[in-house]
């Protein structure tokens, strides 16, 4: 049994804790807002916050995270209200939308550290983040209005 605290509840789960972090989101939470891209931490489609960190789930075994804050894309703001949800719509970011809640979650943990970065800055932090539509253009745009309107 792991307990653990995602989006502001405590949730017990009866894996071992080796299991990573994102098959007991998807799979016995069922928040399957958090998506399998790579299996290997490579492509961000599987960020989550742990403790506020950006974490990639499919490599994190939820035994690390036991007693830790946890916040899927359905905990940032389950009504779309977040300014990074808003700005996403507004800059038409997603085509596919795959990995759109790990854009927005790894773009989330920057801007509550950073209220008002430089491209540049976005740019860096959101390495690693792979978008196979290639809308890393209105991903950019979607972050400066996200850190202009929020």
């Amino acid at each position: 049994m792991v307990a653990l605290t995602v989006n502001g509840q405590r949730k017990d789960v009866t894996v071992d804790g080796n299991t990573p972090l994102l098959w007991v989101l998807r799979e016995h939470l069922k928040m399957t807002g958090t998506k399998f891209g790579c299996g290997i931490a490579s492509c961000g489609a599987c960020t989550v916050h742990v403790d506020g960190k950006a974490v990639r789930s499919c490599a994190m075994p939820v035994g690390l995270v036991e007693g830790k804050s946890i916040t899927t894309i359905e905990g940032l703001s389950p009504d779309g209200s977040h300014p990074l949800q808003k700005a996403w719509v507004a800059e038409q970011v997603p085509q596919c939308g795959y990995c759109q809640s790990g854009q927005i979650m790894q773009a989330a943990e920057l801007l509550a550290t950073n209220k008002n970065p430089t491209r540049e800055q976005i740019v860096e932090h959101m390495d690693g983040n792979i978008c196979r539509c290639g809308t890393y253009l209105r991903i950019i745009a979607a972050v400066q209005r996200a850190s202009r309107e929020g």
